[in-house]
């Protein structure tokens, strides 16, 4: 009975629990090294596994509580809907999966300690990595008076030292020393690190991918696709509507078959080193391809010239743990706006790892076909060249001749 009080009496943590190496073993360590208990928060964003089997892993570990969210409406709502409408791509070429959960699941772990009345959220991530950033910037942002425990920090074991401590502990987990990737999924994308992918000379290995089909063994006839958009956002796909979620789903199966969504791309990480990263994401590429070429069709010069250095933005600040940040906010209110006119539908043709626009369409088009032929239908007026070529040029044609006057000349 004594012991029953004095564990009810033991102080909460929530951990961020996905039943992988790292966070399976420590449950274990929180217990017996912090005296903690336990409760584990999966957050399920469209990543393979069945959770149910995942918390019940949680439990037989040592777990007091374990609970499973289903976060994939709330990730497309509020995650993947800004990411989308600022074409988001970390330094051109990461699609920010990973990213962009983190600040949703450490949102999720605040309000779980809330209802749990724990004083501490922890996560597995190591001292190299941004993921234990996100965490932490996201809790401080949420709610500054939680503390975090960042237990692989502290530990620093290798891997191997981590395969050992789990089958000390009877701890089942999904990894061997022979095959030690890193793996984090959900719906927007795969990525994949460690072992023989740390060194960036040699070709990532085809057990590297799950996702993607080799472009070398990718069906030989092209596919072509349809996605419909309405107010920048998946609306349909090939005359079919359908919710951006299951569009994702979708075009995740169709572009993997067909090789489409391989990264492999040297990346500045958030804490100051290089890294070597592997991704798989056909639906954000897919996705983010047609949205920006539409973009182009339904926005003007001057909206995009605007909008373009403020998506470099936003995919610093998903990466760089600034996901609450006012100015990210304001960002999103601002692509808001100009999505009302991002309506319509591009065509795509996908074949052997890659995908090609080839056509699109809008009822907000910007493009004039008789401004724009070359044929009799022509109606653009060529006489007004002139004169806009002469006030085009006409500040240059002034500083030209104010350095002609002052004896500069303009060859220098």
């Amino acid at each position: 009975m004594d012991e029953k009080q004095g564990s009810k009496q033991r102080e909460k943590v929530v951990l961020a629990y996905s039943g992988g190496l790292d966070t399976s073993v420590l449950v274990r360590w929180l217990i017996e090294e912090r005296g903690l208990d336990v409760v584990a928060l999966t957050v399920d964003l469209g990543q393979p596994g069945e959770m149910e089997e995942v918390r019940r892993k949680a439990l037989a570990t040592g777990a007091v509580d374990a609970k499973v969210v289903d976060a994939r409406e709330m990730f497309v709502a509020d995650y993947l809907t800004p990411a989308i409408w600022a074409n988001a791509l970390y330094q051109g070429e990461y699609p920010l999966a990973t990213a962009l959960a983190r600040p949703l699941i450490a949102k999720l772990q605040v309000e779980e300690a809330h209802r749990q009345g724990a004083s501490y959220i922890a996560h597995g991530c190591t001292g190299k990595g941004n993921d234990q950033v996100r965490f932490e910037v996201a809790t401080a942002a949420l709610d500054p008076s939680l503390s975090v425990i960042a237990p692989m920090r502290e530990w620093k074991m290798t891997r191997e030292e981590e395969i050992d401590y789990a089958r000390k502990w009877g701890i089942p987990v999904p990894v061997t020393v022979e095959s030690p990737y890193s793996v984090d999924e959900n719906l927007w994308g795969r990525s994949c690190e460690c072992g023989v992918l740390e060194d960036p000379w040699r070709e990532p290995p085809e057990d590297a991918y799950e996702w993607t089909t080799s472009p070398e063994k990718a069906p030989d006839e092209p596919l072509y696709l349809e996605i419909r958009f309405e107010g920048g956002l998946p609306v349909g796909m090939d005359g079919e509507p359908m919710d951006l979620l299951d569009i994702t789903r979708r075009l995740n199966d169709v572009g993997g078959e067909h090789g489409v969504g391989r990264i492999d791309v040297i990346e500045d990480r958030l804490v100051g080193i290089k890294s070597r990263e592997i991704y798989e994401a056909p639906a954000a590429v897919l996705i983010i391809k047609a949205h920006r070429d539409l973009e182009q069709l339904t926005l003007t010069r001057e909206a995009l010239a605007g909008k373009r250095p403020l998506e470099q933005r936003v995919s610093e600040m998903a990466y760089e743990a600034l996901w609450f940040s006012p100015l990210n906010r304001a960002i999103e209110a601002f692509n808001r706006t100009l999505q009302e006119r991002v309506t319509g539908v591009v065509r795509l043709k996908l074949y052997k790892g890659r995908a090609t626009v080839v056509g699109r369409r809008s009822p907000n088009s910007l493009y004039d076909l008789g401004l724009a032929t070359y044929d009799a239908a022509d109606a653009f007026d060529h006489n007004a060249a002139r004169g806009f070529i002469e006030l085009w040029g006409l500040p240059l044609k002034v500083w030209a001749r104010s350095e002609k006057e002052a004896g500069g000349g303009t060859d220098e």
